[in-house]
């Protein structure tokens, strides 16, 4: 991504390289949506918790199959775009064989579709949020990503929403 110059100059951002611009200050993820997003993500095989470019990401390995942050006055801009917000809203993305085979569902608020992977799905993290839905799309998710054997290993935790 190729950002303006005026945007890297800026106090408000800082460089990876040459072409892509982070925003320093950017607001973090509220601690208990954290806290509840550790219990549901640390809990699987060799899972891990990390800080992503923006917000955290969990990790099987070295794929993420969960990913919080904070989109704050349109930053940053992708996930604004698909959020169909300005903010400040909290979101998780993952990745979800279910979405693919049920995007209208999908496709409607709180969930929404960023367009850079067709098994990726998003979701807006709300006062009323579904956290035993929350658990069970972020197992799935953790299942597309995980090598075989472990993926194996929560299938029925999966099935069964446990």
């Amino acid at each position: 991504m190729r950002v303006h110059e005026s945007a890297i100059a800026s106090d408000e951002f800082r460089t990876i390289g040459r072409y892509v611009a982070v925003k320093k200050k950017a607001r973090s993820v509220p601690s208990e949506i954290l806290a509840k997003l550790r219990a549901i993500c640390l809990q699987l095989p060799e899972a891990y918790e990390e800080r992503a470019w923006v917000g955290t990401r969990w990790r099987i390995r070295k794929q993420t199959f969960a990913h919080a942050l904070i989109v704050e006055s349109g930053w940053p801009p992708a996930y604004a775009k698909v959020v169909g917000s300005a903010g400040p809203v909290c979101i998780v993305t993952c990745r979800s064989k279910i979405a693919e085979l049920n995007a209208h569902s999908f496709a409607k608020h709180p969930f929404f579709r960023p367009g850079w992977w067709p098994d990726i799905v998003g979701l807006v993290i709300e006062t009323r949020t579904d956290w035993d839905e929350v658990a069970y799309l972020l197992a799935e998710s953790y299942r597309v990503m995980a090598p075989k054997k472990l993926a194996e290993s929560i299938a029925h935790r999966v099935a069964t929403g446990e």
